[in-house]
C-alpha cells in the first residue's frame, strides 16, 4: 500500500475521468465507488443502466458522483461510429459493423480515450486480454516514436531490499510473445519512462536472461545482449536518463550480494527496480508467480507505447488491484506526453493498429 497510497495522493490533486466497460462487473463497481469516494475524479461506468443499478444495488453500494453510459442510448453513438468509419475505411467495413462494433463497451470506451472524453480506460477483469486491445489498437493509435504496444505489471512487496523500497516494475507481461531485440529496447525504454514517472527516481533497468555477460550462448542471450546496447543507444536519443545492464540474471539483477559474488560494477546490478524479460512466457509467469506466492501487491497491465492511457487486467484481480490501476492510469494521465512526447492529439485522420 505505501505504492498506492502515493499515487493516490498525487491524483488527489488532479483528478481524472477513468472509463470501466465493464460496469456491471462486481469488482469494477466496488472499485468505482473507491475511485469516487477517495476524490480521484469521475468514474465512467459503460453498459446497460438497469443491470447497472442491480449490480450496485445488490452490493449495497451507492452511484452518487459515477456516471453511466449505455452505448446503444449514447447520443455520441453516431459521431463514434463515423469516427470508426473513417478509422477503418481501408478494411472496408461497412456502416453496419462499426455500430455493432461501437455498441461493444470496450470499442466505446476506447473511443471515448480516443476522442478526449475519458482521461483513461481500465478494462479486463471479466474478458480475456484480445477483447480488451483489440479495440484499444484498433481506434488509439501509437504513441510517437513507438513501433509495438507493449504492457507491464508493478509489483510491492514487503521486503523494501528489493527494487525501490519493495516495488518492481516488470516487462513485458502481456502483449509481446517474442520480442526482438529492437521491440526489446522500445519495451525497456517506455517502461523506464513510466518508472520514472511514478517513483521519481533513476530506473535501473536490468535486461533478463539465463546469462550473465557471457555466462552462456545462445540466441536469446544474444537477443538481449544487442536489446540492451539498442535501448543505452534509443535511452539517449530520447532524454531519458537510466541505468542498464544486461544480459544479466534476475538474482545478480536484484541481490547485492550475487552481484558482488559474480564481480559485477553496474548501477544496476543487485539494485535493479526495472525488470525486462526475454519473452511474454517469462514476464507472465514471474509476475504471477510474485503476486501469488509472494503476496506482492499487483497493478496491470499497464498499456506502453499507444497514444493514450489504458490498462488491461487480470481476471483474477480484485476491486483493490482494480482501484489500483485506475489510479496508476488517471496519474499516467496527467503527464502522459512527457511519457510519450507528442501523444494525445486529436487529428483528423489518425488511426491504430492497421489489423
Amino acid at each position: 500500500m505505501r505504492f498506492i497510497g502515493s499515487i493516490i495522493e498525487q491524483l488527489q490533486r488532479h483528478p481524472k475521468r477513468i472509463v470501466f466497460p465493464e460496469g456491471q462487473e462486481p469488482r469494477v463497481l466496488q472499485a468505482a465507488r473507491q475511485f469516487q469516494a477517495l476524490r480521484l475524479g469521475v468514474p465512467i461506468l459503460l453498459g446497460d443502466r438497469t443491470r447497472i443499478k442491480d449490480a450496485a444495488s445488490a452490493l449495497g453500494l451507492s452511484l452518487n458522483g459515477i456516471r453511466l453510459i449505455d452505448p446503444a442510448r449514447s447520443e455520441d453513438l453516431d459521431s463514434f461510429v463515423e469516427r470508426y468509419l473513417q478509422l477503418r475505411k481501408d478494411k472496408g467495413i461497412t456502416p453496419e459493423e462499426a455500430k455493432r462494433a461501437l455498441l461493444d463497451p470496450n470499442y466505446y470506451g476506447s473511443m471515448m480515450v480516443a476522442m478526449h472524453q475519458a482521461d483513461g480506460l481500465v478494462s479486463g477483469t471479466s474478458e480475456f486480454s484480445g477483447d480488451v486491445l483489440r479495440p484499444l489498437f484498433r481506434i488509439i493509435k501509437m504513441a510517437p516514436h513507438h513501433t509495438a504496444a507493449s504492457s507491464c505489471m508493478i509489483l510491492e512487496v514487503d521486503d523494501t531490499r528489493f527494487g525501490e523500497n519493495g516495488v518492481l516494475f516488470f516487462a513485458d507481461c502481456g502483449v509481446i510473445p517474442d520480442p526482438s531485440a529492437e521491440q526489446l529496447a522500445e519495451i525497456a525504454c517506455s517502461t523506464g519512462h513510466l518508472a520514472k514517472h511514478l517513483l521519481g527516481v533513476e530506473p535501473r533497468i536490468a535486461m533478463l536472461s539465463y546469462s550473465t555477460h557471457g555466462s552462456a550462448r545462445h540466441e536469446s542471450v544474444i537477443k538481449v545482449k544487442k536489446a540492451t546496447e539498442l535501448a543505452m543507444a534509443r535511452s539517449r536519443e530520447i532524454g531519458l536518463q537510466a541505468q542498464f545492464d544486461g544480459e544479466i540474471q534476475v538474482d545478480a539483477a536484484l541481490v547485492p550480494d550475487v552481484a558482488a559474488l559474480k564481480d559485477l560494477k553496474s548501477h544496476v546490478a543487485g539494485r535493479a527496480n526495472v525488470l525486462i524479460f526475454p519473452d511474454l512466457n517469462a514476464g507472465n509467469i514471474a509476475s504471477k508467480l510474485l503476486k501469488h506466492i509472494a503476496r506482492a501487491n499487483a497493478y496491470g497491465q499497464i498499456l506502453l507505447g499507444i497514444d493514450r492511457p489504458a490498462a488491461d487486467v487480470s481476471r483474477g484481480s480484485n476491486a483493490h488491484d482494480v482501484l489500483g490501476v485506475a489510479a496508476i492510469v488517471g496519474l499516467q494521465s496527467i503527464e502522459y506526453e512527457a511519457l510519450f512526447p507528442g501523444a494525445g492529439q486529436v487529428l483528423p485522420g489518425d488511426t491504430g493498429d492497421p489489423s
